[in-house]
């Protein structure tokens, strides 16, 4: 697909400006092309030429103003036309190609019944993998969609039904969107209806995952209709695009996508197995995000790429917000300080780090390299604390207004700004140059001293790394812990602080306050940075850690202490006893979940080969005692066995829960668990091609696919191996999801010895994979078959040959420079 620069859109908005979009498509036959008939209406400057994205495998006509246009105008991707009169008329009818990458129209065939299903992902630039269009977010259109499908199908875009006869399927023009936002599905989906509030509701799903959709579309439809009603006392225009569609799409790249009126979800959101209550939380936060794009990104959309915060920060604090305000979730927030801030804290510390707002991205490769946790989890937290400081009332006068203006078009950080600031009547410039423009994190951390029993001084020093020298005004909460009598421990008191930027902030209102056990800076998790607690308190945490009925507060603390890990200040086997001491009477799910899976990792990375096993084993007891103290058939008992089954050796065990022997209580081993065990085996050597296989009958699903190419590619077997790397580096047959999940598995700790030269082999063959995938499925790919466990100083050695080489992939790139990093990281950690 080409990359359209900045200056090209630019350039191309000023001579044209689209008014809608006809495409007839005909998805009726089985090869691996479609038919698409498209007719372009546009104005622009007379005499002018511009270009439209255009990839089709066979023109079959192609006409500009009723006059043939020579098919030798398509080339490199794009369709150039010259000489414009001042209204136009493009009609364009030709093959185009179906994806497998998740890409333009994605074709899939489900294993379970041989049902075929597509779904139209345009986004970032794939439109003209479809039609011929003007692919850039503020050359907005109407677009009208017919589509000729097998008979048995169903089909849904962003519009409104308005008649079907048989195979053929007519829908109602939409508002202008942009061409990104253009959505379809089709295929044998089954479909759940409902309504709320006068805004018809759908849910479609795979034919396969009927039975399970069906068991799980009450909770959705909530969800929906909660997050719909606090929407829309929020915001003054409601929902501003007809009916509400969620569909459920099989190997979707993203978690979901805002396409209005038609949201998509990856199917794996209708779960066929027992899932946590953290997993429902995390399903009602995405329904919430993508709801909040309805306003953001889709009713006023970015006028480029650099204004990507405007989209993806709004919603992801929006999402939190509401599934914490909305819905039966109240702890969303908890999960947002454990998991989602720290997905920011690391991406804004590696070499690719960048601005939340950067002042310019110049082209959609680069705009693609931007969804991040900066873009979403950082900026997240920035609104966070901006809201803090200018108060909900103005801050949401602000959107109105700014939704005002700007509905159905385009907008920057400047209108936006500009709202913000006449709503809460304070200049927003120079917050928004710290903290938007300006990359890196801040770490704050306590100094104290002591005058016998209490507080002499406490102060708050604030630090910025040496290239990103910023230093920011945060308001933070500051608590005050203590153990009382009979051993609870309780908040004795939290003030609200402004620090300024100069560095050092003397907290005056707790000079003589008696000491407390712990005093936790950024209680609440207000601001964005990383946090440091005195020695005293991280002292004190083993002990006072698990009797903190706050599960913010823990989530903060543990958040704090895996960063503290991650950095190379505490040891992994420090993080390793803690886990063992404090999380066995953990009682918030998404903490266990989260700590468990950190500190896998990190034991992975960052302990030797020679204390990982002891370290490992460590976590398997943490885990076990979980389990023992979870209640039957609860959240925490499915969280613990998880838990257990990754790090446990315990091969006989593990064999027994598939056979039904010693199950604990209320744990069901249903077909996911089986195929976490399955996992767990083939890792270890103790089963094989024939298990795995054995376990694909017994699953013949979707989801048994995947875990099956998984489990082949964690297989300690040479030929395992070769077979999973050859089909990730150079098999253009295999799926996105299929591609992903076999590189997931390739690489594994016990298996070093085996896996001698893959290192090499993914620096020297890297490059080749990304001739053969492209866009967020080649992303994915290269980050999943990244020798991350191969920590050493040759691999650093690889990896900066392959990054000295100029004509280097630039999502290759970026995936080799932070990964880097980690590995970096490691070894400092081990040495």
């Amino acid at each position: 697909m080409p990359t359209l620069t900045r200056a090209e859109a630019a350039d191309r908005a000023s001579l044209v400006d689209v008014e809608t979009y006809h495409v007839d498509l005909d998805v009726t036959g089985d090869g691996d092309t479609f038919r698409s008939r498209a007719v372009v209406r546009f104005r622009a400057r007379p005499g002018a030429a511009t270009f439209l994205e255009f990839e089709p495998v066979e023109i079959v006509t192609l006409t500009l103003n009723g006059v043939a246009v020579d098919p030798s105008a398509v080339r490199d991707g794009r369709l150039h036309l010259s000489d414009l009169a001042e209204s136009n008329e493009l009609v364009a009818d030709a093959r185009m190609r179906y994806s497998i990458d998740g890409e333009g129209l994605h074709r899939y065939t489900d294993p379970a019944d041989g049902n075929v299903y597509l779904y139209q992902h345009l986004f970032i630039n794939n439109g003209g993998r479809v039609l011929p269009c003007f692919d850039q977010p503020d050359l907005k259109a109407s677009w009208q969609v017919s589509v000729a499908a097998p008979e048995d199908w169903t089909v849904a875009t962003n519009g409104t039904l308005v008649a079907r006869d048989g195979g053929r399927w007519e829908f109602a023009p939409t508002k202008r969107i942009s061409t990104y936002l253009a959505s379809l599905i089709a295929g044998k989906y089954h479909v759940r209806t409902d309504e709320h509030d006068g805004i018809p509701l759908a849910l479609y799903a795979r034919a396969a995952l009927a039975e399970h959709l069906d068991a799980e579309a009450a909770e959705i439809f909530e969800v929906t209709k909660q997050c719909l009603d606090r929407f829309h006392e929020m915001f003054a225009i409601r929902y501003p695009f007809g009916h509400y569609q969620q569909a459920f799409a099989p190997e979707f790249n993203f978690g979901a996508m805002e396409y209005p009126g038609l949201v998509v979800f990856r199917d794996e959101y209708i779960p066929r197995s027992v899932i946590t209550e953290s997993e429902r939380e995390h399903r009602a936060n995405v329904i919430a995000h993508e709801m909040a794009h309805q306003w953001f990104g889709d009713l006023v959309t970015m006028a480029w790429w650099d204004d990507l915060w405007l989209n993806e920060s709004f919603a992801e604090y929006l999402g939190t917000r509401v599934t914490s305000e909305a819905t039966r979730f109240r702890g969303a927030w908890t999960t947002f300080a454990m998991q989602r801030k720290a997905w920011g804290l690391r991406a804004d510390q590696r070499p690719s780090t960048h601005p939340v707002a950067p002042s310019e991205v110049t082209d959609t490769d680069a705009a693609l390299l931007n969804f991040d946790g900066i873009s979403y989890a950082k900026g997240a937290a920035v609104l966070k604390q901006l809201v803090a400081w200018l108060g909900d009332e103005a801050f949401l006068a602000g959107l109105n207004a700014h939704f005002e203006t700007h509905a159905y078009g385009n907008a920057t950080l400047a209108d936006l700004l500009g709202a913000l600031s006449k709503a809460s009547g304070r200049d927003l410039s120079g917050w928004a140059e710290v903290w938007l423009r300006r990359a890196q994190v801040n770490t704050l951390r306590a100094e104290v001293s002591r005058d016998g029993a209490n507080y002499a001084e406490v102060a708050i020093v604030q630090t910025a790394p040496e290239a990103f020298p910023t230093l920011r005004p945060h308001r933070v909460g500051i608590g005050l812990f203590d153990q009382v009598a009979g051993g609870a421990v309780v908040r004795r008191k939290r003030i609200d602080v402004e620090l300024d930027a100069s560095g050092r902030t003397v907290i005056g209102e707790l000079a003589g306050e008696p000491a407390a056990d712990l005093l936790l800076l950024n209680d609440g998790d207000l601001t964005y940075a990383k946090v440091r607690l005195d020695e005293q308190s991280a002292a004190a945490v083993p002990l006072l850690l698990p009797l903190i009925d706050d599960s913010l507060a823990r989530a903060v603390i543990w958040a704090a202490t895996l960063d503290a890990v991650v950095d190379g200040e505490r040891p992994v086997a420090e993080l390793v006893t803690l886990v063992l001491a404090a999380l066995p009477v953990e009682t918030e799910v998404v903490i266990v979940e989260d700590v468990l899976r950190a500190t896998r990792g990190l034991v992975d990375r960052y302990a030797t080969p020679e204390t990982r096993p002891a370290a490992l084993e460590l976590v398997a007891q943490a885990a076990e005692r979980l389990l023992l103290a979870s209640p039957a058939g609860s959240s925490g008992q499915l969280a613990a066995a998880r838990g257990l089954i990754g790090s446990t050796t315990a091969v006989a065990r593990l064999r027994g829960w598939l056979t039904g022997e010693n199950v604990p209580d209320g744990l069901v081993v249903d077909a996911d668990l089986r195929w976490l065990i399955q996992y767990r085996l083939a890792v270890l050597g103790a089963a094989g091609a024939d298990e795995i296989e054995a376990e694909r009958e017994r699953d013949r699903s979707a989801s048994g696919e995947q875990w099956a190419a998984r489990c082949r590619a964690a297989l300690p077997d040479p030929a395992a191996k070769e077979s999973a790397w050859n089909a990730v580096v150079t098999d253009g047959r295999l799926s996105n999801r299929l591609a992903e999940l076999t590189a997931s598995g390739f690489w594994q700790p016990e298996q070093l010895g085996l896996l001698s030269g893959y290192a090499e082999r993914y620096f020297a063959e890297m490059p080749e994979m990304m001739r053969v995938r492209s866009g967020m499925s080649a992303e994915k790919a290269a980050l999943a078959a990244y020798p991350d466990v191969a920590v050493s100083e040759e691999t650093r050695r690889l990896a900066a040959a392959l990054l000295a080489q100029p004509d280097l992939s630039p999502i290759l790139r970026r995936v080799v420079l932070d990964a880097d990093d980690d590995m970096r990281r490691a070894l400092t950690a081990r040495g």
